[in-house]
């Protein structure tokens, strides 16, 4: 028996998958930004990031823009 592409069932299950994939995503992307800022904060031991953000510099700010901005790129590919 096939489905008709059409009927309510088959909007459903669209609708079901397409609301499973964006959670894997949104997991993917908290998951592999959180990692990468960790990895980051690990390979940078001169400086305290969070404490240069509180203080209100702009340069580490912006680090950490552009790192997230690359990951979040990365992983929307691989999505």
């Amino acid at each position: 028996m096939e489905l008709d592409p059409f009927g309510w069932q088959s909007i459903i299950n669209s609708y079901l998958r397409a609301i499973g994939w964006s959670v894997v995503a949104a997991l993917g992307f908290s998951i592999g930004i959180g990692l990468a800022l960790k990895v980051f904060d690990w390979m940078s031991t001169d400086i305290e990031e969070w404490e240069e953000i509180k203080n209100g510099n702009m340069g580490v700010s912006l680090i950490f823009i552009t790192l997230i901005a690359s990951v979040a790129f990365l992983i929307h590919k691989v999505l």
